[in-house]
């Protein structure tokens, strides 16, 4: 069977960044991708957000530069999906979807987390065109424009919030008569005088011909009062939460409430003794690249000073 010091399952930034820094250590990693190489910001148009870029810089561009860094420095990246992995015993053991294996002294866990989306074919529709999972990444584009949130939980309330101090307009869809925010963040969004919380309301669509122009809308759907209208928006922002990948996991290791691996805060340690987790995959509170790059590195140093101590 093969053998690694150490296995990256996972791409993007936390991914590439990890094979990176493995590899300069001489620790001879091997880098899986993932059913999605270089993870969600290949699916991005421009990032302005990302320290070295003046003029911003497309997010699949971006992730094709990292994986070619890694490359250059000698980094064992393979394309494939890891099933199956026990981590019940060392040298853990990593199945393949070709059904091979891999042996490893230790795993980086990059597995990043997937926005949860409506299920409109409009959403796939207008992808990079006016729909977005992430205020903070495309937020900027919207400036003095009108668009839209849909959630009502705290991380809905945090973005309309964010979003009203560069649109114009911002539209909260909330599909309950109440918002589950804290009291704290309606606080915030009950302050700005250009949100609009339409509640009792679901999206049954968008409408545009060069991107989102606008949503079909229906408050109080499947009642007597139910009542269709449209409002016009440049665009259309999801805020119902992230999925974080680990089914592959299968429950070995410690993660929160909302299924996010649970590291021990200091390091990127995991409840399993060699095993680190780096990214959105433990990070339910910033998901931005920059910070997933940046704990990419910590686990592969945190990688390396266990393998030199073992």
């Amino acid at each position: 069977m093969e053998h690694t010091k150490c296995l990256i399952i996972g791409s993007g930034p936390a991914g590439y960044t990890a094979a990176i820094y493995t590899t300069r250590a001489g620790i001879g990693s091997v880098l899986i991708e993932g059913h999605q190489p270089g993870g969600q910001l290949t699916t991005t148009t421009t990032i302005e957000n990302f320290p070295g870029f003046p003029d911003g810089i497309d997010g699949f561009q971006l992730m094709d530069n990292m994986r070619q860094q890694a490359i250059n420095v000698g980094a064992d990246v393979r394309s494939g999906l890891i099933t199956a992995i026990d981590l019940s015993k060392r040298p853990f053991i990593a199945t393949l979807d070709g059904g091979t294996a891999i042996e490893a002294d230790t795993v980086i866990v990059a597995t990043g987390a997937s926005a949860k989306y409506l299920g409109l074919d409009d959403e796939k529709k207008y992808a990079g065109q006016g729909v977005s999972a992430c205020a903070t990444c495309d937020g900027f584009f919207y400036r003095k424009k009108v668009v839209a949130v849909v959630g009502g939980g705290d991380t809905a309330c945090e973005e309309a919030a964010y979003l009203s101090n560069l649109c114009s307009k911002v539209y909260m869809i909330v599909r309950k008569d109440y918002l589950r925010a804290s009291k704290a963040m309606q606080q915030r969004v009950a302050e700005r005088e250009n949100i609009e919380i339409l509640f009792n309301t679901n999206t049954l669509g968008l409408f545009g011909n060069n991107g989102v122009e606008g949503a079909h809308l229906v408050r109080h759907k499947g009642t007597p009062d139910e009542q269709a209208f449209d409002i016009a928006i440049d665009g259309f922002f999801l805020a119902i939460g992230h999925n974080p990948n680990t089914e592959f996991l299968a429950g070995q290791l410690e993660t929160d409430a909302n299924g996010y691996i649970v590291t021990d805060k200091v390091t990127t340690a995991t409840s399993v003794e060699g095993v680190f987790a780096a990214g959105d995959v433990a990070d339910p509170r910033y998901r931005q690249a920059i910070a997933a790059a940046g704990t990419g590195c910590r686990a592969a140093l945190d990688a390396e000073r266990y393998i030199a101590e073992m």
